[in-house]
């Protein structure tokens, strides 16, 4: 019976250990370290933060071109990547849906979107929904804030307080946090809920 016992207690050691030093199948939380990737750009490149030598940081944005969320926040990421560029931190938007799942966001769909509203960051396609699984990414747009130096996430969540409409926004949740970053300050808000489009699979 003794024996049985201290087996038992090992057991819950064992599993309770593990819970606590795992990661899990939902993804990056704030403060995680993540993976580089490499992607194909539009341009038919392919595409890794490690590209980047003199980045500070990133913006990524899992989004696509037929969810109305994305497509309301397109001229947002334009903006992102106008003012944050020369300052470091690079916008970098990822496509996660299946093609096959989601008429419209096909590669070559993806190419005359870019070039329709004059994207000059980086689109790239997640060909075989590698990425954002391990991002934890579930919906489109969903932005990950990460800083080059220690390929930390400090940020999760949307882009700011009102996903539909840009006029009415009253907190510009991105902005606030890489402003933060740039000043050497931790960013007061680090998740916001999502809100959007389901990334689409088969």
């Amino acid at each position: 019976m003794k024996n049985i016992k201290t087996i038992l207690l090992l057991a819950v050691v064992a599993i309770s250990t593990a819970a606590f030093t795992f990661k899990t199948d939902s993804g990056y939380l704030v403060g995680d370290t993540i993976e580089d990737f490499s992607l194909k750009n539009i341009n038919d490149t392919m595409i890794s933060l490690a590209d980047y030598k003199d980045a500070k940081g990133f913006i990524i944005i899992f989004t696509c071109n037929m969810c109305p969320y994305s497509v309301a926040n397109e001229d947002r990421v334009i903006a992102l990547d106008k003012k944050y560029k020369s300052k470091g931190f690079q916008v970098i938007a990822i496509n996660p849906n299946d093609p096959k799942a989601s008429a419209g966001d096909s590669f070559k769909d993806m190419k005359a979107r870019a070039e329709e509203k004059g994207f000059n960051f980086p689109y790239l396609f997640d060909e075989g929904q590698k990425v954002y699984p391990k991002f934890g990414a579930t919906k489109t747009p969903h932005v990950y804030i990460v800083t080059k130096n220690d390929m930390k996430v400090q940020y999760i969540g949307a882009i700011d307080n009102n996903s539909k409409n840009s006029d009415a926004v009253s907190e510009k949740y991105v902005e606030n946090t890489v402003d933060y970053l740039l000043a050497g300050k931790k960013p007061t808000k680090t998740t916001t809920r999502a809100i959007g489009c389901s990334i689409k699979v088969l």
